[in-house]
C-alpha cells in the first residue's frame, strides 16, 4: 500500500479549543490547557505513526491583533502553519461570532488545500443551534467540509480521521516513525510550568511570564531541572513568589508531579524568578525565549 504523510495544521481563535481538539487527535498532552484566552505561545507538532501513514499536526497560538512584539510572532506561527499545511482544521465554537476573524475567513476560501471547519463545545449548545451554525459556516466557506464536536468529551472525533487519511497526500514519512512530536522534554518541562502559572495566578501575570530552563540533566534516578520564570516587573515577582514563597513552592509541586506524569521519571526541580523588563518587546530576548 502506497505510504502517506502530511500537516494537518489546526487555527482558530483563541479559547476554541483548538489545544484540547490535538491532543485527543494526537492521544497526548502535548499543548497546555487552560480557561484562559492565549495559553499556547509557540506551534506544536503532534505525530501520529501507523505502518501507512504519518499525521503531523500542528497546534498553534490563537488569532489575535497584536498589541506587543510576542504576539506578532506569535501570529507568524499562524501563517506559516497556513502556508505549509496539506490539510487546515480551522476550530470554532458554538460561543464565537460567525467570521469573527474575516481576514482568515478569506485565506480560508483563497487557500488551494481541503478546509475542515471544526465546530467544538457542542455539548454546550443545541442540536438547532449548531444546525444553523453548520449552516452559516458552509455559507461562508462553500469548499469546507464541516464537523460538528465536543473535544473534551471527544465526541464525533471518530469522523475525522478517516477524512484527513482519505485527504493526507502521498508522501513518505517526514520524521522517524518513532517521533511523537518535534519538541523537546526540555520544551515540555517550561510548558508545564507555563501552565501551572496560568493556573495559580490571575490578571495580567500568566501573560507577563515567560519560563526558561537554564539546567535539564538526566541520570539513572532522575532528572535534575533548574528553570527560571521571567517576568516583567519586581511587583510581579514578589506575587510569583507569595508569602514565604508559598505560591511558588505550590506551582513547584504540580509542575513537578505533571512532569513525572510525562517524563515517566522522578524529576528534581528548582524555580527561580527573575526579572526581565520589557521582555515582550524585546527582540533579542524574544529570540532567546524560542520566538
Amino acid at each position: 500500500m502506497t505510504h502517506k504523510a502530511g500537516f494537518v495544521n489546526i487555527i482558530g481563535n483563541p479559547n476554541v479549543g483548538k489545544s484540547t481538539l490535538m491532543n485527543a487527535l494526537v492521544g497526548e498532552k502535548l499543548s497546555i490547557i487552560t480557561s484562559k484566552a492565549q495559553t499556547t505561545r509557540h506551534r506544536i507538532m503532534g505525530i501520529v505513526n501507523d505502518e501507512d501513514y504519518q499525521i503531523i499536526y500542528s497546534d498553534t497560538p490563537g488569532i489575535l491583533k497584536p498589541s506587543y512584539k510576542l504576539q506578532e510572532n506569535m501570529m507568524q506561527f499562524v501563517d506559516t502553519a497556513m502556508g505549509d499545511a496539506d490539510i487546515i482544521l480551522y476550530v470554532t465554537d458554538v460561543v464565537e461570532t460567525v467570521a469573527k476573524n474575516p481576514e482568515y475567513i478569506r485565506k480560508l476560501n483563497l487557500i488551494a488545500i481541503p478546509v475542515l471547519i471544526i465546530i467544538n463545545k457542542i455539548d454546550k449548545s443545541s442540536r438547532e443551534e449548531v444546525l444553523a451554525l453548520l449552516e452559516q459556516w458552509q455559507s461562508l466557506v462553500p469548499k469546507a467540509e464541516l464537523f460538528p464536536v465536543s473535544a473534551l468529551e471527544r465526541f464525533n472525533l471518530e469522523a475525522i480521521l478517516p477524512r484527513i487519511l482519505e485527504l493526507l497526500p502521498e508522501s513518505p514519512p517526514w520524521f522517524e516513525k518513532d517521533r511523537f512530536t518535534d519538541k523537546s522534554l526540555r520544551f515540555f518541562a517550561s510548558e508545564i510550568i507555563r501552565e501551572k502559572i496560568f493556573l495559580n495566578y490571575s490578571q495580567e501575570i500568566p501573560y507577563s511570564v515567560e519560563v526558561t530552563i537554564e539546567e535539564f540533566i538526566e541520570n539513572d534516578q532522575r532528572y535534575n531541572i533548574r528553570a527560571v520564570i521571567n517576568v516583567l516587573r519586581d511587583s510581579q515577582k514578589g506575587i510569583i513568589i507569595g508569602k514565604q514563597g508559598s505560591a511558588l513552592k505550590r506551582v513547584g509541586t504540580q509542575a513537578r508531579l505533571d512532569m513525572e506524569n510525562f517524563f515517566e521519571k522522578k524529576v528534581f526541580l528548582e524555580l527561580f524568578v527573575k526579572v526581565a523588563p520589557d521582555w515582550r518587546e524585546n527582540k533579542t530576548r524574544l529570540r532567546q525565549f524560542g520566538y
